[in-house]
């Protein structure tokens, strides 16, 4: 074959007709793979906040300076307002059908939105190139992207298998001579275990989508039996010294700002941060949605009850296992590395079946929320070569090249990644928000988001809408100076930049979204202008392109769908 031919048949197979800017996964999800009920999304949020990640953000408040009753006021604060960011974002993607990728060409551009999309996948290989500043290396790791985030909940992943080979020989380490370097941090065993993890993981990463529930449901059925029976566990067999200083230490600790009321504010935005990167690609699982509701009913009540419980589960377990163990144990596998070391049968059995539930834990929050995603952006990116389940895998493969284990080495490390997440998307998340409900009051053209010329209505100037840019930049920069502070301890500066970064989740978002609409009020793009100003009302909007790009494949493809059920369709969308 010719190298013509090769690149020929690398190309996606596809329904629509693939170009630079669509093809199957990244275009609006037509009848029969909109499949999330509400449902769904509850055991999508089970998977997403009832694990490690969630479990350490309420332990690593504690020793961070705060006493238990303020960490807990952090982490339901925290996920309140996560919430309602959550809900709102995840409303473009219920009704226009429409992926995070896509969303972001309305507010940044056509081409501009690859600034967004590429930030997401490759701003963590930094790590691999070198970066000419601590700070810029710091930011390469924290600003979040979907390998990156794939590689951390992998690495986390791994330590629950390495519970479950722990339990197999209590002497693992012994077994397996460690040939790692020892500024890796990391042994030979624990390394097997990641590996082994990822390739267990790959299997599921093949599933699509819409064909997730039966996996979620099965999977959230596991976790939460576990988590119950591990708090029923570390209470009841805490002993008569009860809880340790984790819960019962009155006085504060030394914490990163001045007061208990800015630290509280910094546990709050961590709290927030934790779950960042899932407001930002809401859009991405809210287009599944089988009806525009269910993805705000089957959020609203789930997301702040599992991330909040879970967060309180770690702060729980940690003091009731604190006077056992002999110190606070924040990180959840090491509880079941240090019973397997002490115990006998008993604890080993208890161990397997834990690491079991835990590497269930970790593949549920690991594919749906990272490999997929990052699928949805490769695809996004290459749609003539890339689709969701190609990018899924590149995004697992390009996640090796990471370091996650620096992440968790210590509880204020990780809380620190958390916090820098805020500082970089909270403005993301503020503009799209503000361009779809103010600037173009939720009047989407979706036709035109795929139209790659000065045609489409989201071209802006040369395919950029430079008011994005401009907007991204006033978001970011007055938490930048106390985010640089955090990561190089040689940078000093005055309080009050601390404590901007200290609020940077939501002044970031707040202020990006502030400038956003005044440059488009100041300067409005014309063709903008004119479709939000003579277009037809928003109900109608997403009934028409509803129809139409249900339509646009062949019944069989659409799954049969019947004129009953697109009155019922457009019924609920006539109730937004």
């Amino acid at each position: 074959m010719s190298l013509k031919q090769w690149i020929k048949a690398a190309e996606v197979k596809s329904e629509v007709e693939t170009t630079r800017w669509i093809n199957d996964d990244i275009k609006p999800i037509e009848y029969s793979r909109r499949t999330w009920g509400p449902w769904t999304f509850h055991n999508y949020w089970i998977l997403i906040n009832a694990n490690i990640s969630t479990y350490l953000t309420g332990s690593a408040l504690i020793p961070l300076g705060l006493n238990w009753w303020q960490a807990l006021i952090c982490i339901i604060l925290g996920n309140l307002i996560a919430t309602l960011y959550i809900v709102v974002n995840s409303i473009p993607g219920a009704y226009y059908h429409i992926g995070f990728p896509v969303a972001n060409r309305y507010v940044w551009g056509m081409y501009g939105s690859q600034f967004v999309i590429w930030n997401r996948i490759l701003l963590s290989l930094g790590n691999l190139v070198g970066a000419p500043t601590k700070a810029l290396l710091h930011y390469s790791r924290s600003f979040t992207n979907s390998s990156h985030r794939y590689g951390f909940q992998a690495w986390m992943g791994g330590e629950c298998f390495y519970i479950i080979m722990m339990s197999l020989d209590p002497l693992l380490e012994k077994h397996i001579p460690n040939t790692m370097a020892a500024n890796t941090g990391v042994t030979t065993a624990q390394f097997i275990a990641y590996i082994m993890f990822s390739l267990i993981s790959l299997p599921f990463i093949w599933i699509r989508p819409h064909k997730l529930e039966k996996f979620m449901m099965a999977s959230g059925i596991i976790v939460v039996v576990f988590m119950t029976v591990l708090l029923i566990w570390a209470l009841a067999t805490m002993g008569p010294l009860g809880f340790g200083s984790t819960i019962t230490d009155t006085n504060a600790l030394q914490g990163e700002s001045s007061t208990v009321g800015w630290l509280m504010v910094y546990g709050i935005i961590s709290t927030i941060g934790s779950i960042a990167a899932g407001i930002l690609n809401q859009n991405d699982m809210a287009r599944f949605s089988r009806k525009p509701r269910d993805a705000i009913t089957g959020q609203v009540i789930s997301f702040p009850f599992y991330g909040s419980i879970s967060a309180i589960i770690g702060i729980l377990v940690t003091a009731a296992t604190q006077q056992r163990f002999g110190s606070a144990l924040w990180n959840l596998p090491d509880i079941f590395t240090t019973l397997i070391e002490r115990g006998g049968s008993r604890e080993r059995a208890a161990g397997f079946f834990a690491g079991l539930a835990l590497v269930v834990s970790q593949i549920g929050v690991n594919v749906p929320g990272n490999a997929l995603a990052g699928g949805c952006d490769l695809s996004a990116t290459f749609p003539r070569y890339i689709n969701i389940r190609r990018g899924a895998y590149l995004t697992a493969l390009f996640s090796i090249a990471v370091n996650p284990w620096k992440l968790v080495s210590t509880s204020t490390t990780f809380l620190s990644v958390l916090s820098s997440y805020s500082v970089f998307l909270g403005p993301t998340i503020g503009m799209m928000i503000s361009s779809y409900f103010i600037v173009n009051r939720s009047k989407i053209n979706v036709d035109d988001l795929f139209v790659g010329n000065s045609q489409s209505t989201y071209w802006f100037t040369y395919g950029v809408n430079w008011r994005a840019i401009i907007a991204w930049i006033f978001g970011v920069f007055p938490s930048f100076p106390g985010f640089l502070a955090s990561v190089s301890p040689g940078i000093t500066v005055p309080v009050g930049w601390t404590h901007l970064y200290d609020l940077c989740f939501v002044s970031g978002s707040c202020i990006a979204a502030f400038v956003y609409i005044l440059l488009h009020y100041i300067f409005p793009a014309p063709k903008l202008q004119a479709f939000v100003k003579n277009s037809a009302s928003p109900k109608e909007l997403m009934v028409k392109y509803q129809d139409s790009w249900d339509s646009h494949l062949p019944s069989t493809i659409v799954g049969g769908e019947t004129e009953e059920d697109k009155v019922f369709q457009a019924t609920e969308i006539m109730k937004y």
